[in-house]
């Protein structure tokens, strides 16, 4: 049995824990990385990185369908659903060495390829070795949840951890579960000529604003999406290569192929958590705001922390403890000023509140304000005017962001930066922007909001002829 002494000891080398690997060894602590599986995570190898690349495989198909609008002739934009897959798979390939074991050796961290689990409070084994560590950093993740349907445990399907190594290309592909994952594979996959169901319990994209996420709804039907919302999923069979999904209601779904998306579950099973003296939950570890366990030597990040389940959140949660470790400092999370983003075409984008936890908290003082991409001269010219964004606004300050459209992933980088610094509207309606962008419409929207208090105001007038008489 081997043993080794260190700083900083890290379990899980997916996109936090190679943040804080990266960053402690950098700054000259001892780090030791531990990875059972593959460098990256679930990032890189079967979620944010493969699924882009899918994506952008159904847009350059759909945008060969639709470009008479641009006066080009429409063609077939038939997909090669291998070449397709080969593409994401080099595209998993270009990142990689970023990732890389050779990288991480390279910035001086020892990396051992193997799971972990806690033997102390400040003692952990893998495989043959040892480690004891003033720190230790839980950043193992999550994985696809797997529902406990009837007739599931008998049939073959999909998780987003098989999808982006099938090869087959679906017939008809069936997803359970309609939110942000569910949805993007099914534009993706109908752009490419598949058939797609999406099967919903409750309602598609139920966690976003429902006002901007029906416009997505809208189009992912008008492009030949079913969409079936408030169908619990109660039987899965499989005859004769046919998946038939019977929900609650009595209603029956076939096809071809079967994607479950109904959610994540944190990675904590072989952690043996309890002889660290850390306490979890279902939903995952539990952690104060500085990220540390119930044992004051062990921190947890990313999506085993059991809050929001982005890759740049455990980016985010990395920067946190590495003040906190390397340096002694206080150092607290927070998620308010934390972006998320859709996919989809039109995207979806979120930081902040909701008009709606907007006005449960704010009451009347919140005001919203809208501008709609038909207005902004770029989107007009690249056909690109469905969609719209709105601002919900205290006293002079974004509380929150919404919007829905071209580049909306893009597009809320602006307001993300306004919550996390405590920006006001004038501030974002001081920014001047090239003409003619898609960035327009954020300082279009912060015009909005002082257009009424300009343009509207009895005293502005009053004040502005008063002058002008005045004026040699």
């Amino acid at each position: 049995m081997k043993r080794i002494k260190t700083d900083i000891l890290i379990i899980g080398a997916g996109s936090g824990g190679l943040s804080v690997a990266a960053g402690a060894a950098q700054m000259g602590a001892d780090v030791v990385l531990l990875e059972g599986h593959k460098m990256g995570g679930d990032c890189l190898n079967y979620g944010c990185v493969p699924s882009k690349a899918l994506i952008a495989s159904g847009k350059a198909a759909h945008l060969q369908q639709t470009a008479q609008q641009y006066g080009v002739a429409n063609a077939k934009g038939t997909v090669d659903y291998v070449a397709a897959k080969d593409h994401v798979a080099d595209v998993i390939a270009q990142i990689a060495p970023v990732d890389s074991q050779e990288r991480f050796e390279g910035l001086g961290v020892k990396v051992i390829r193997a799971f972990g689990k806690f033997i102390s409070p400040d003692e952990v084994m893998a495989r043959d070795t040892v480690i004891k560590a003033r720190r230790i950093v839980i950043a193992t993740g999550s994985s696809p949840l797997v529902p406990p349907i009837p007739g599931l445990e008998s049939i073959s399907y999909e998780t987003n951890e098989t999808l982006f190594d099938m090869r087959e290309k679906p017939k008809h592909l069936l997803i359970i579960g309609g939110g942000p994952i569910g949805m993007e594979m099914a534009q993706a996959h109908v752009r490419m000529g598949c058939e797609v169901t999406v099967i919903e319990g409750a309602k598609a994209l139920g966690k976003d604003d429902p006002e901007l996420a029906s416009v997505v709804l809208e189009s992912l039907r008008e492009e030949g999406v079913a969409i079936e919302e408030n169908a619990m999923a109660a039987e899965v069979r499989e005859t004769e290569g046919v998946i038939e999904i019977e929900t609650k209601d009595g209603r029956t779904f076939k096809g071809s192929h079967l994607l479950l998306a109904v959610g994540r579950q944190t990675n904590m099973d072989k952690l043996d958590l309890e002889k660290a003296g850390v306490v979890a939950s279902r939903n995952g570890i539990e952690v104060d705001d500085s990220l540390r366990t119930t044992n004051k030597k062990v921190y947890a990040i990313g999506d085993v922390a059991g809050g929001l389940q982005f890759t740049h959140v455990a980016g985010y949660h990395a920067g946190v403890i590495i003040r906190s470790m390397l340096f002694g400092l206080p150092s607290k999370a927070r998620t308010a000023h934390i972006p998320w983003a859709t996919y989809t075409d039109p995207e979806l984008s979120q930081v902040g509140m909701t008009e709606a936890q907007a006005k449960e908290k704010h009451g009347d003082r919140l005001e919203v304000v809208r501008f709609h991409y038909s207005h902004n001269d770029r989107a007009i010219a690249e056909r690109r005017t469905k969609g719209f964004i709105k601002v919900m606004v205290v006293k002079g300050r974004p509380v929150g962001a919404s919007i829905v459209g071209y580049q909306a992933g893009e597009l809320i980088n602006l307001w993300a930066l306004a919550l996390a610094n405590k920006m006001k509207m004038s501030q974002i309606a001081a920014m001047v922007a090239p003409y003619p962008t898609i960035g327009e419409i954020n300082k279009r929207a912060a015009g909005a909001y002082f257009s009424p208090r300009l343009f509207e105001s009895d005293m502005v007038k009053r004040v502005v002829g008063f002058v002008q008489r005045f004026l040699p």
